[in-house]
């Protein structure tokens, strides 16, 4: 499997990795579930009236699957509920379950870099990064880049008028979710994961060699549609 296909980052910040958020999300989950009282007994030590009977223990992480959306909500002062509800499902899986936090706010945070692509705003670029950020140059080489890192020169390497071409063209419904990792697009030419439970996400990779290479299948692609 090509390097491009697999996102391996080692995170030395304090925000928490999306492996923590999405287990901090289970786990609250399931926390809730296990804290229920017992049922009601009688004098004699009977359970008095109706008993529920709980799923399979090995259900429980289904059952935490199903509650993620809610969990992630707690964690957010105005959730977009609808708009999370008709767009958690993605190429991957879910993206409350997978990425910890909900599809709103990778919304929020595409249409930024939409619009900051748009006016090759740097600033606004800046904005939307995930420090540091890890860089993957067209042969493949791997570079984890601060702030200070995207001077001039080393800005215009890493959003190159292709890459910025892509993010121009960014759509929630392209994205494919990885558990513990985040989310892609194009082959993993741009990743995006938050940095916090509920949080919006930032963009943490950028990869030339990926967007190479999905180019080149894209166009595979047409030669063989048009022949």
């Amino acid at each position: 499997m090509s390097q491009t296909m697999l996102h391996r980052r080692t995170y030395k910040t304090a925000r928490p990795a999306p492996a923590r958020i999405v287990a901090a999300l289970a786990g609250l989950v399931m926390l809730g579930a296990c804290s229920q009282e017992g049922p009601p007994v009688d004098a004699s030590g009977e359970i008095a009236g109706d008993l529920d009977i709980p799923a399979p223990a090995g259900s429980a992480a289904a059952e935490a699957d199903r509650d993620c959306l809610l969990v992630v909500w707690e964690q957010q002062p105005s959730p977009d509920r609808d708009f999370d509800r008709a767009n958690d499902p993605a190429e991957g899986g879910l993206i409350s379950c997978s990425t910890g936090t909900s599809a709103s706010q990778y919304e929020a945070t595409l249409s930024a870099l939409r619009k900051a692509a748009s006016g090759e705003d740097r600033d606004a670029l800046l904005g939307e990064i995930g420090i540091p950020l890890l860089y993957i140059d067209a042969e493949g080489n791997r570079r984890d880049m601060l702030e200070t890192d995207l001077a001039d020169r080393e800005f215009t390497e890493v959003f190159s008028p292709e890459m910025l071409a892509l993010m121009r063209g960014l759509h929630l419904r392209d994205m494919t979710v990885v558990p513990d990792q985040g989310g892609f697009f194009e082959l993993g030419a741009i990743w995006l994961s938050p940095g916090e439970p509920g949080g919006r996400p930032r963009v943490v990779t950028v990869n030339r060699q990926a967007l190479a290479e999905a180019a080149a299948a894209a166009a595979d692609t047409e030669a063989e549609t048009s022949s």
